[in-house]
Protein backbone atom coordinates (compact mmCIF):
# COMPACT_ATOMS: atom_id res chain seq x y z
CA UNK A 1 0.00 0.00 0.00
CA UNK A 2 1.06 3.67 -1.01
CA UNK A 3 0.52 6.83 0.25
CA UNK A 4 -1.41 9.34 -1.97
CA UNK A 5 -2.01 12.50 -0.84
CA UNK A 6 -5.48 13.84 -2.13
CA UNK A 7 -4.58 17.01 -4.28
CA UNK A 8 -6.56 20.13 -5.35
CA UNK A 9 -7.20 20.71 -8.58
CA UNK A 10 -4.60 23.71 -8.81
CA UNK A 11 -2.26 21.50 -7.29
CA UNK A 12 -3.25 18.64 -9.71
CA UNK A 13 -3.01 21.18 -12.68
CA UNK A 14 1.02 21.55 -11.81
CA UNK A 15 1.33 18.15 -10.81
CA UNK A 16 0.38 17.69 -14.58
CA UNK A 17 1.98 20.10 -16.44
CA UNK A 18 5.72 18.56 -14.29
CA UNK A 19 4.32 14.72 -15.20
CA UNK A 20 4.42 15.18 -18.99
CA UNK A 21 7.40 16.62 -18.57
CA UNK A 22 8.53 12.59 -18.87
CA UNK A 23 9.04 10.17 -21.26
CA UNK A 24 8.92 8.27 -21.72
CA UNK A 25 9.19 8.19 -23.18
CA UNK A 26 7.84 8.90 -21.43
CA UNK A 27 10.61 6.47 -22.38
CA UNK A 28 8.46 6.01 -19.18
CA UNK A 29 10.81 7.41 -17.06
CA UNK A 30 11.53 9.93 -19.48
CA UNK A 31 8.25 11.44 -18.79
CA UNK A 32 8.74 12.11 -15.78
CA UNK A 33 12.93 12.47 -15.06
CA UNK A 34 13.04 15.51 -17.43
CA UNK A 35 10.10 17.17 -15.53
CA UNK A 36 12.77 17.90 -13.32
CA UNK A 37 14.97 20.22 -15.52
CA UNK A 38 15.21 24.06 -15.30
CA UNK A 39 13.37 25.56 -18.53
CA UNK A 40 15.99 26.55 -20.49
CA UNK A 41 16.27 30.45 -22.67
CA UNK A 42 16.80 30.69 -26.04
CA UNK A 43 19.91 29.55 -27.63
CA UNK A 44 22.84 31.82 -28.04
CA UNK A 45 25.32 31.64 -31.10
CA UNK A 46 26.92 29.33 -29.00
CA UNK A 47 26.37 25.57 -30.15
CA UNK A 48 28.38 22.37 -29.51
CA UNK A 49 29.70 21.76 -32.84
CA UNK A 50 28.44 18.44 -34.29
CA UNK A 51 31.42 15.79 -35.21
CA UNK A 52 31.87 15.33 -39.04
CA UNK A 53 30.36 12.08 -40.17
CA UNK A 54 29.06 10.75 -37.02
CA UNK A 55 25.10 10.98 -35.79
CA UNK A 56 25.59 11.15 -31.84
CA UNK A 57 22.68 9.99 -29.90
CA UNK A 58 22.43 9.65 -25.70
CA UNK A 59 20.14 7.07 -24.66
CA UNK A 60 19.09 4.71 -21.54
CA UNK A 61 20.87 1.69 -21.53
CA UNK A 62 18.60 -0.29 -19.36
CA UNK A 63 15.11 0.88 -20.68
CA UNK A 64 13.76 -1.43 -23.19
CA UNK A 65 11.24 -1.03 -24.99
CA UNK A 66 13.15 2.29 -25.67
CA UNK A 67 16.51 1.24 -25.66
CA UNK A 68 19.01 -0.94 -24.05
CA UNK A 69 23.13 -1.17 -24.54
CA UNK A 70 22.49 -4.14 -26.79
CA UNK A 71 20.69 -1.80 -29.28
CA UNK A 72 17.60 -4.13 -28.86
CA UNK A 73 15.21 -1.19 -28.16
CA UNK A 74 13.09 0.49 -30.90
CA UNK A 75 14.55 3.85 -30.03
CA UNK A 76 18.44 1.75 -31.04
CA UNK A 77 16.20 0.81 -34.51
CA UNK A 78 14.84 4.16 -35.41
CA UNK A 79 18.12 5.35 -34.64
CA UNK A 80 19.93 2.89 -37.30
CA UNK A 81 17.25 3.79 -39.51
CA UNK A 82 17.80 7.31 -39.40
CA UNK A 83 21.73 7.07 -39.36
CA UNK A 84 21.37 4.36 -42.73
CA UNK A 85 19.75 7.85 -44.09
CA UNK A 86 22.08 10.51 -43.13
CA UNK A 87 25.23 8.01 -44.13
CA UNK A 88 26.32 8.89 -40.90
CA UNK A 89 28.43 6.18 -38.39
CA UNK A 90 25.90 6.23 -34.96
CA UNK A 91 27.30 6.65 -31.75
CA UNK A 92 25.69 6.40 -28.13
CA UNK A 93 26.45 8.24 -25.10
CA UNK A 94 24.94 6.36 -22.15
CA UNK A 95 23.30 7.79 -19.46
CA UNK A 96 20.17 6.65 -17.28
CA UNK A 97 17.05 8.92 -17.79
CA UNK A 98 16.95 10.69 -14.38
CA UNK A 99 17.61 14.00 -12.86
CA UNK A 100 20.27 15.81 -15.05
CA UNK A 101 19.84 14.02 -17.96
CA UNK A 102 19.89 16.79 -20.29
CA UNK A 103 22.11 18.71 -18.89
CA UNK A 104 24.44 16.07 -18.67
CA UNK A 105 24.09 14.97 -22.28
CA UNK A 106 22.24 17.11 -25.04
CA UNK A 107 22.89 20.68 -23.38
CA UNK A 108 26.58 19.50 -22.87
CA UNK A 109 27.36 18.90 -26.20
CA UNK A 110 28.06 15.13 -25.71
CA UNK A 111 25.05 14.00 -28.07
CA UNK A 112 23.41 15.21 -31.27
CA UNK A 113 19.66 13.98 -30.40
CA UNK A 114 17.67 12.18 -27.73
CA UNK A 115 14.74 10.08 -28.91
CA UNK A 116 11.45 9.72 -27.13
CA UNK A 117 10.98 13.49 -26.40
CA UNK A 118 7.48 14.57 -25.40
CA UNK A 119 6.39 17.01 -28.38
CA UNK A 120 7.01 20.67 -27.58
CA UNK A 121 9.73 19.60 -24.29
CA UNK A 122 10.78 22.87 -23.44
CA UNK A 123 14.63 21.23 -22.85
CA UNK A 124 15.20 20.71 -26.69
CA UNK A 125 13.74 21.51 -30.26
CA UNK A 126 11.52 18.82 -31.13
CA UNK A 127 10.79 17.48 -34.78
CA UNK A 128 7.01 16.46 -35.48
CA UNK A 129 5.79 13.63 -33.75
CA UNK A 130 6.81 10.15 -34.70
CA UNK A 131 4.30 8.54 -32.82
CA UNK A 132 1.08 9.59 -30.74
CA UNK A 133 0.45 7.35 -27.93
CA UNK A 134 -1.18 6.92 -24.18
CA UNK A 135 -1.41 5.45 -20.87
CA UNK A 136 -2.91 2.16 -20.61
CA UNK A 137 -4.95 0.05 -18.20
CA UNK A 138 -3.44 -3.41 -17.99
CA UNK A 139 -4.99 -6.81 -16.59
CA UNK A 140 -5.36 -10.44 -16.86
CA UNK A 141 -7.21 -11.94 -19.51
CA UNK A 142 -8.48 -14.46 -17.39
CA UNK A 143 -9.74 -12.34 -15.15
CA UNK A 144 -12.39 -11.16 -17.84
CA UNK A 145 -11.77 -7.48 -16.43
CA UNK A 146 -12.56 -4.42 -19.24
CA UNK A 147 -11.46 -1.12 -17.32
CA UNK A 148 -11.30 1.58 -19.81
CA UNK A 149 -11.82 4.83 -17.00
CA UNK A 150 -10.53 5.68 -14.08
CA UNK A 151 -14.38 6.29 -12.86
CA UNK A 152 -15.27 2.94 -13.24
CA UNK A 153 -16.14 1.84 -9.94
CA UNK A 154 -14.13 -1.91 -10.12
CA UNK A 155 -11.17 0.93 -8.94
CA UNK A 156 -12.35 0.89 -5.89
CA UNK A 157 -12.30 -2.49 -5.06
CA UNK A 158 -9.75 -4.06 -7.08
CA UNK A 159 -5.64 -3.91 -6.13
CA UNK A 160 -4.23 -1.18 -8.58
CA UNK A 161 -1.11 -1.02 -9.72
CA UNK A 162 0.57 2.41 -11.04
CA UNK A 163 4.12 3.72 -11.26
CA UNK A 164 5.34 6.50 -8.31
CA UNK A 165 7.94 9.28 -8.82
CA UNK A 166 8.19 9.78 -5.37
CA UNK A 167 6.76 13.65 -4.63
CA UNK A 168 3.25 14.76 -6.02
CA UNK A 169 3.80 17.16 -8.36
CA UNK A 170 5.89 15.13 -10.07
CA UNK A 171 4.00 11.64 -9.91
CA UNK A 172 2.57 10.14 -13.08
CA UNK A 173 -0.52 11.40 -14.35
CA UNK A 174 -2.45 8.10 -13.44
CA UNK A 175 -1.30 8.55 -9.78
CA UNK A 176 -2.69 12.00 -10.06
CA UNK A 177 -6.20 10.91 -11.11
CA UNK A 178 -6.10 8.09 -8.83
CA UNK A 179 -5.47 10.47 -5.86
CA UNK A 180 -8.50 13.01 -7.37
CA UNK A 181 -10.94 9.75 -6.74
CA UNK A 182 -9.57 9.36 -3.40
CA UNK A 183 -8.47 5.68 -4.54
CA UNK A 184 -6.26 5.49 -2.12
CA UNK A 185 -6.05 2.29 0.28
CA UNK A 186 -6.22 -0.26 -2.89
CA UNK A 187 -3.05 1.31 -4.68
CA UNK A 188 0.08 -0.14 -4.84
CA UNK A 189 3.32 1.82 -5.78
CA UNK A 190 5.98 0.74 -7.90
CA UNK A 191 8.78 3.15 -8.41
CA UNK A 192 9.71 4.35 -11.74
CA UNK A 193 13.09 3.85 -11.37
CA UNK A 194 13.32 0.45 -10.15
CA UNK A 195 16.42 -1.56 -9.17
CA UNK A 196 18.81 -0.50 -11.90
CA UNK A 197 20.70 -3.77 -11.16
CA UNK A 198 18.04 -5.47 -13.10
CA UNK A 199 16.92 -5.56 -16.64
CA UNK A 200 14.38 -3.22 -17.48
CA UNK A 201 13.00 -1.93 -14.30
CA UNK A 202 10.13 -0.24 -15.28
CA UNK A 203 8.71 -3.23 -16.16
CA UNK A 204 8.03 -4.12 -12.54
CA UNK A 205 4.48 -3.30 -12.85
CA UNK A 206 3.55 -5.39 -15.82
CA UNK A 207 5.06 -8.66 -14.45
CA UNK A 208 2.98 -7.61 -10.76
CA UNK A 209 -0.24 -8.17 -12.84
CA UNK A 210 0.87 -11.51 -14.36
CA UNK A 211 1.53 -12.52 -10.91
CA UNK A 212 -1.47 -11.51 -9.25
CA UNK A 213 -0.06 -9.15 -7.19
CA UNK A 214 -1.94 -6.73 -8.35
CA UNK A 215 -5.69 -6.73 -10.37
CA UNK A 216 -4.76 -3.74 -12.74
CA UNK A 217 -2.43 -1.84 -13.36
CA UNK A 218 -1.72 1.61 -15.16
CA UNK A 219 1.15 2.69 -17.03
CA UNK A 220 2.81 4.18 -19.84
CA UNK A 221 1.59 2.47 -23.42
CA UNK A 222 4.72 2.09 -25.03
CA UNK A 223 5.92 -0.54 -21.82
CA UNK A 224 2.92 -1.94 -21.54
CA UNK A 225 2.37 -3.23 -25.03
CA UNK A 226 5.77 -4.68 -25.39
CA UNK A 227 6.18 -6.45 -22.00
CA UNK A 228 2.57 -7.41 -22.16
CA UNK A 229 3.61 -9.43 -25.62
CA UNK A 230 6.80 -10.64 -24.18
CA UNK A 231 4.34 -12.34 -20.80
CA UNK A 232 3.70 -15.79 -20.36
CA UNK A 233 0.61 -15.19 -19.18
CA UNK A 234 -1.95 -13.58 -21.48
CA UNK A 235 -2.87 -9.81 -20.99
CA UNK A 236 -5.01 -7.16 -21.99
CA UNK A 237 -4.23 -3.84 -22.63
CA UNK A 238 -6.87 -1.10 -23.40
CA UNK A 239 -5.96 2.65 -23.43
CA UNK A 240 -7.43 5.14 -20.81
CA UNK A 241 -10.87 6.72 -21.59
CA UNK A 242 -11.14 9.73 -22.12
CA UNK A 243 -7.87 11.19 -23.18
CA UNK A 244 -7.36 14.36 -20.72
CA UNK A 245 -9.25 14.22 -16.93
CA UNK A 246 -10.68 17.78 -16.07
CA UNK A 247 -9.36 20.35 -15.38
CA UNK A 248 -6.25 19.19 -17.08
CA UNK A 249 -4.55 16.05 -16.40
CA UNK A 250 -3.37 14.37 -19.96
CA UNK A 251 -3.37 10.65 -20.69
CA UNK A 252 -2.15 11.10 -24.67
CA UNK A 253 1.54 12.47 -25.70
CA UNK A 254 3.01 13.02 -28.67
CA UNK A 255 6.68 11.83 -29.22
CA UNK A 256 8.92 13.17 -30.89
CA UNK A 257 13.05 13.43 -31.35
CA UNK A 258 14.61 16.19 -29.90
CA UNK A 259 17.39 18.47 -30.70
CA UNK A 260 19.78 20.95 -29.65
CA UNK A 261 17.64 24.31 -29.77
CA UNK A 262 18.83 26.60 -32.54
CA UNK A 263 20.26 22.93 -35.16
CA UNK A 264 17.40 23.76 -37.16
CA UNK A 265 18.99 22.15 -40.03
CA UNK A 266 19.09 18.52 -38.34
CA UNK A 267 15.55 18.82 -37.06
CA UNK A 268 14.45 19.50 -40.96
CA UNK A 269 17.10 16.58 -41.83
CA UNK A 270 15.40 14.52 -39.45
CA UNK A 271 11.90 15.22 -40.15
CA UNK A 272 12.19 14.93 -43.76
CA UNK A 273 13.66 11.64 -42.73
CA UNK A 274 10.55 10.81 -40.72
CA UNK A 275 8.53 11.90 -43.72
CA UNK A 276 10.30 9.56 -45.88
CA UNK A 277 10.76 6.49 -43.66
CA UNK A 278 7.14 6.50 -42.49
CA UNK A 279 5.94 3.15 -42.88
CA UNK A 280 8.87 1.47 -42.02
CA UNK A 281 8.73 3.29 -38.59
CA UNK A 282 4.97 2.08 -38.17
CA UNK A 283 6.08 -1.35 -39.07
CA UNK A 284 8.84 -0.62 -35.90
CA UNK A 285 6.29 0.36 -33.36
CA UNK A 286 3.86 -2.67 -34.74
CA UNK A 287 6.79 -5.04 -33.88
CA UNK A 288 7.34 -3.64 -30.58
CA UNK A 289 3.69 -3.39 -29.60
CA UNK A 290 3.86 0.49 -28.85
CA UNK A 291 -0.41 0.97 -28.36
CA UNK A 292 -0.99 4.26 -31.04
CA UNK A 293 -4.18 6.90 -30.77
CA UNK A 294 -5.47 7.79 -33.92
CA UNK A 295 -3.91 10.64 -35.44
CA UNK A 296 -7.22 12.44 -35.60
CA UNK A 297 -7.28 13.01 -31.59
CA UNK A 298 -6.27 16.22 -30.27
CA UNK A 299 -3.06 15.35 -28.32
CA UNK A 300 -1.23 17.46 -25.47
CA UNK A 301 1.62 19.70 -26.47
CA UNK A 302 3.36 22.51 -24.99
CA UNK A 303 5.78 25.07 -26.28
CA UNK A 304 6.60 25.58 -29.96
CA UNK A 305 9.90 22.91 -29.54
CA UNK A 306 11.61 24.90 -32.26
Amino acid sequence: MISLRVVSSHEQLAGSLTAIGFVASFAVAFLSACSHQTVVSPVTAQQPARVAGVLRVCADPNNLPFSNQQLEGFENKLADLIASETKEKLEYTWWAQRRGFFRNTLKAGDCDLVMGVPAGFEMAATTKPYYRSSYVFITRKDRNLDIKSFDDPLLRKLKVGVQMVGDDFSNTPPAHALSRRNIIQNVRGYTLYGDYSQPNPPARIIDAVAAKEVDVAIAWGPLAGYFAQKSKVSLKVIPVSPQVDQPFLPFVYDISIGVRRGDRELKEQLEQILDKRRADIDRLLEQYGVPRVDVTTVAVNRGAGN
